[in-house]
């Protein structure tokens, strides 16, 4: 009896100590060299099964919060766009983020919200003649980052919109095994001149709605000018 209580322990004791990565965890693990938070955003993207731990949706939500939290966007705009706020006052800046989803792992959550490994925020500020975009991509499985800014004059701007963008994803897919890709729809503000878009990632709201309404007053004030 004592033998069989033993072996019940030593198998519980396996089923929850243990990280029992899957297959494509151990691969993405082994690809880069990460630090303990990096791991962890791995095992929330690509463990699954009874065995695999993994943090939950709204630790991984936490963890970008405060990943968020070193950075002050605004002024790091500004002072990559070279300018003082004083003359970027034509409408108040607007300010979009959210997850991206090109080229990155994704997990739907069980708040059937869609969470990915990166993340961009965005800032737009206006001058008299100018438009000043800044964007940083931040990724949270690795030590990779993309930061940059465009400008446009209001003459050369065609348009701003909002639109519903089907991008991949890499998802891991627990009968295959593996990570593959699979199709998102992602809520996403665009600049739009002549031959281009440049998209900034977003989430729905009044507010940002309301936002995007003043920079199209403001658009359409210039053309007709």
């Amino acid at each position: 009896m004592v033998f069989f209580i033993l072996i019940i322990v030593a198998v519980a004791a396996y089923c929850f100590l243990g990280n029992h990565d899957t297959a494509a965890t151990k691969a993405a693990l082994k690809a880069k060299q990460r630090n303990d938070d990096q791991k962890k955003v791995i095992r929330y993207f690509l463990n699954d099964g009874c065995l695999s731990k993994h943090i939950s949706d709204q630790e991984y939500s936490q963890m970008v919060k405060s990943a968020l939290a070193k950075f002050d966007f605004k002024q790091r705009a500004l002072d990559k766009i070279g300018l003082d706020e004083s003359e970027l006052q034509e409408i108040d800046p607007v300010h979009f983020e959210g997850y991206q989803f090109k080229k990155a792992y994704g997990r739907l959550g069980k708040d059937k919200l869609w969470r990915s490994s990166k993340y961009q925020v965005s800032w737009l500020f206006f001058s008299a003649t100018q438009v000043y975009l800044y964007q940083y991509t931040l990724n949270m499985d690795c030590d990779e980052k993309k930061e940059n800014t465009e400008e446009y004059f209001y003459k050369d701007i065609t348009n701003f919109s909002t639109s519903t963008e089907t991008e991949e994803v890499f998802v891991y897919d627990k009968k295959k095994k593996k990570d593959v890709l699979e199709n998102v729809d992602t809520s996403q503000f665009a600049l739009v001149v002549p031959g281009d878009k440049l998209y900034c990632s977003m989430k729905q709201s009044d507010e940002n709605e309301r936002a995007i309404k003043g920079m199209k007053a403001k658009l359409r004030e210039k053309k007709n000018a």
